[in-house]
């Protein structure tokens, strides 16, 4: 793919911090401002179909509830400036007050999926609404605990409110007991026995240290105890996931530590690779640990070169860890499970939220680390991305097909998510905001 590497200095940074927060003033939230806010039950709505155009359902995953409470409130914090900040403010109260009055089982865990008043639900295979029989149970995924915890801390943090800050340290602590009883649901992609998930230190790591600068105003030695933890996952992702001679992150590692030679041994998520390691840059940056910054950057760079599609523009879903599409034998007695389903039928997809996470990780590393790859492949990116994903009417198409076809099939969750693009867009705009840029 051709691309013109145009450079990174003072002025054409200026202008394309202008760019980015255009398009997440005029072209990404007044999509969500129009649609997704629940005014009588608290919320949002984001059962939306991919291009945007329809609302499917009413159900409230708490996943994505979580995410929203944090772009509201982050909103609200780094645009404090604007006549718009009150407005942010109050949605993102919204969503805390309806996941705090809401989300939490008698057990302290987070219900997966809410009906759109607030009842713990499961959903058939129409997708129709439905109680947990004998045997079942609704909180399935451990992620949405997470999302519910990253949410209502940055809604404490914009809005100083000790409740909503209480909520999201006993959960995390809910959290953290159930990652030492190896009690952590993944749904929904559940954690093959013999293995270990990058998704749960990567997750841990992010939501850990954002706790950690919220606690700094409300429990300093709690904040201190939380940066301690996110260092211990830092070195979880760079360390055990990390292949040092090939820059890679790989998904699911053996518990032994070692990576297993099959088809869900050896494969690579480039969207997750790339958010990983920003989340990793974040906290280096912090810790003062340069090399670790260095390793992230060159998996960055590896990230791109493997999961870019040189047929037709674009980063797949999932690769190999030595680059092509995902191969290798299927584990025995995983022939059905969801993630072997997806890594054979659906590895050469393109989503929206994955180019959102390389634009903002490739700043950054460019940032850190100026060069002539980086500032390549952020154009390349920064072009095919706004050629293929924002919709006329607003927002971005969630999936295309390998050759950027048009496609309408569910993602991961039947949900048309707030979250990566407007985040990415917010830390944009803030990298491009800071001094010492050079071309």
């Amino acid at each position: 793919m051709a691309t013109e590497a145009k450079p990174l200095d003072a002025r054409t940074v200026g202008e394309l911090r202008q760019s980015y927060q255009d398009h997440l003033f005029r072209h990404l939230l007044p999509y969500w401002l129009e649609k997704a806010i629940d005014e009588e039950h608290g919320g949002y709505y984001t059962g939306f179909s991919n291009s945007g155009g329809r609302l499917l359902h009413n159900h409230k995953f708490t996943w994505s509830q979580g995410r929203f409470v944090w772009v509201w409130a982050r909103l609200a914090c780094q645009f404090a400036h604007t006549a718009e900040a009150p407005q942010y403010l109050r949605l993102a109260r919204s969503g805390a007050e309806f996941l705090m009055k809401h989300a939490l089982l008698p057990n302290g865990h987070v219900a997966f999926i809410l009906s759109r008043e607030g009842k713990p639900i499961l959903l058939d295979e129409q997708g129709n609404p439905r109680q947990a029989e004998p045997g079942e149970f609704y909180d399935t995924s451990t992620f949405a605990d997470c999302f519910v915890v990253y949410g209502l801390s940055e809604y404490a943090r914009a809005s100083h409110d000790p409740a909503a800050f209480d909520f999201a340290t006993r959960l995390y602590e809910s959290v953290e007991a159930r990652i030492t009883l190896g009690d952590f649901r993944t749904d929904p992609y559940p954690t093959p026995e013999g293995y270990q998930q990058h998704g749960i230190p990567m997750i841990m790591l992010e939501v850990t240290r954002e706790l950690a600068v919220t606690s700094e105003d409300f429990d300093p030695a709690l904040s201190e105890r939380l940066h301690r933890r996110a260092s211990e996952f830092a070195r979880t992702v760079m360390y055990q996931h990390r292949q040092p001679d090939l820059d890679v992150l790989i998904e699911f590692m053996g518990t032994d530590g070692r990576v297993q030679p099959n088809l869900l041994g050896t494969y690579i998520n480039p969207g997750h690779t790339l958010e990983s390691m920003w989340f990793v840059l974040h906290y280096a940056e912090e810790a003062g640990d340069e090399t670790m910054k260095g390793q992230a950057i060159a998996a960055i760079r590896r990230a791109c070169e493997l999961g870019w599609d040189d047929e037709y523009p674009g980063l797949t879903q999932f690769a190999h860890m030595e680059g092509g599409r995902p191969r290798g034998a299927v584990p025995e007695g995983l022939t059905d499970h969801a993630m072997v389903r997806k890594l054979l039928d659906d590895w050469d997809a393109k989503l929206w939220w994955v180019h959102s996470e390389a634009l903002y990780a490739l700043l950054l590393a460019h940032y850190y680390e100026p060069s002539e790859w980086s500032r390549e492949w952020f154009w390349r990116m920064h072009e095919y991305t706004f050629a293929t994903f924002p919709e006329p009417a607003g927002e971005w198409a969630s999936i295309r097909n390998r050759d950027n076809t048009p496609i309408d099939k569910v993602v991961a969750l039947p949900v048309k998510d707030p979250f990566h693009v407007p985040r990415a867009f917010m830390h944009i705009v803030r990298l491009l905001s800071m001094p010492g840029w050079t071309a």
